[in-house]
């Protein structure tokens, strides 16, 4: 019998209860179907990030959102569970929305060697301006890649960015990289902070590319890596490096066993804060692999955010009305680890975080209460750095200006475990 049918069963029988589950059993179906062909338009999101998801990208990426909204709102309608038993797990064809985040295979033969480089080039402060600042200084792998307790980071000069650094880690399975999009890839991410006068100043890629060719052991590294140019030292191929290093930040978490079905990784409360986050709509823009990351969401959708002129999001690159306050979604991945939040790094708790987009993006007073079991869900997605892989060459040091400057305001409020405009 079709889920269909049962409905129209069930409500003559004023089995009303069974009726609102096949319901959600049929939407969650819709749902696969959706996300699998969300998941296809990834890779063409990246390569037209700079327009206005057009076409096939626009039904997608508007699909996805309004399902979960759908999905959140009857979850949530009374009489109706998440679950048949509230005090269990949640079914998994009810978490369709998500999907884990896998570890990285082991690097071998030239992607081996291009994650070597990539990870030098990572940490070698020579390709700023006065040799001064690294990618790391923004971005510490040690510190679950952001630059911990800084609304936003200091370039090469001590000049502060415009934006809030994200963080790395995961970065690699967003569609578009920077706060507003404007990055494609990984690797066109990779080359805009070594020429932005703010971050680390170098006046172009001839001189990225001089101070390379100016080491032998640089040079043989790249032949090495990227076998069959006549000249390997390209800012393709710097960028590429970086890239593919970073693509092997990635840091699954027990969020991940639960989702592949092992349940004793989270705890009865953590469960309860994943109803709250389901019914609350979280899931309407924080989902997928990176649960977030897949789509540009306007900063007060509910109700206007406070703060409409400093940063407008991604109307400062595109100068489209319709843009205006549009960012990127941010990854929750490793979220309780990477404040301060926002784009602007204004909010300094994540209790207060998550209580601010109750009200902005869903219209929701959330009580102290369901902060707090969103919070607990939360911590879930936070994984363990690959200490190993993010070690430094020999004879780089992991920062070097964050090692000298004198940086108040690092401390963040960390209780629930009790950006520059980066790179323009």
């Amino acid at each position: 019998m079709t889920n269909l049918k049962i409905v129209l069963a069930a409500t003559r029988k004023r089995e009303f209860g069974v009726s609102a589950q096949h319901v959600l059993d049929a939407l969650f179906a819709h749902a696969r179907i959706t996300l699998k062909k969300f998941d296809s338009f990834t890779s063409v999101a990246g390569r037209a990030s700079r327009l206005w998801i057009p076409g096939r990208q626009q039904h997608a990426y508007l699909t996805l959102p309004v399902l979960a909204c759908i999905l959140a709102t009857l979850a949530g309608c009374r009489g109706v569970s998440l679950d048949p038993r509230p005090s269990g797990d949640i079914a998994p064809q009810q978490l369709v929305m998500f999907s884990p985040l896998q570890a990285p295979a082991p690097n071998v033969g030239l992607t081996a060697m291009r994650v070597d480089l990539g990870r030098r080039l990572y940490y070698d402060t020579h390709l700023s301006v006065n040799n001064s600042i690294n990618c790391n200084d923004c971005h510490q792998l040690a510190k679950y890649g952001i630059d911990p307790g800084e609304a936003v980071s200091k370039g090469h000069n001590e000049q502060p960015g415009g934006r809030n650094s994200p963080t790395v880690y995961n970065a690699g399975v967003q569609f578009v990289q920077f706060w507003d999009g404007r990055a494609p890839t990984l690797a066109a991410q990779a080359s805009g902070p070594m020429m932005n006068p703010v971050e680390m100043g170098m006046p172009g890629p001839g001189a990225v590319l001089a101070y390379i060719h100016s080491n032998a052991e640089y040079v043989r590294q790249f032949q090495k890596a990227f076998p069959g140019f006549k000249d390997p030292v390209i800012m393709e191929n710097v960028t590429d490096a970086i890239a593919i290093f970073e693509e092997g930040l990635l840091t699954p978490s027990r969020w991940d066993e639960y989702l592949k079905g092992d349940t004793r990784e989270l705890s009865d409360a953590e469960k309860q804060g994943l109803r709250v986050y389901l019914r609350s709509g979280c899931a309407a823009c924080h989902a997928g692999r990176g649960m977030g990351g897949n789509s540009y969401q306007r900063l007060g959708a509910f109700r206007n955010w406070p703060d409409q002129q400093t940063d407008p999001g991604r109307f400062t690159l595109t100068k489209e009305p319709r843009d205006r306050m549009y960012f990127k979604v941010p990854m929750l991945r490793n979220v309780a680890e990477t404040g301060p939040w926002f784009h602007d790094g204004q909010v300094k708790t994540l209790d207060e975080a998550v209580r601010l987009m109750g009200k902005y993006e869903t219209g929701t007073n959330l009580s102290s209460a369901d902060v707090y079991s969103i919070v607990s869900f939360l911590h879930t997605l936070t994984g363990k750095i690959p200490q190993q892989y993010i070690q430094p060459p020999s004879g780089e040091s992991p920062t070097k200006t964050t090692m000298n400057r004198s940086r108040p305001g690092r401390a963040i409020d960390r209780r629930a475990q009790s950006t520059d405009r980066e790179g323009e």
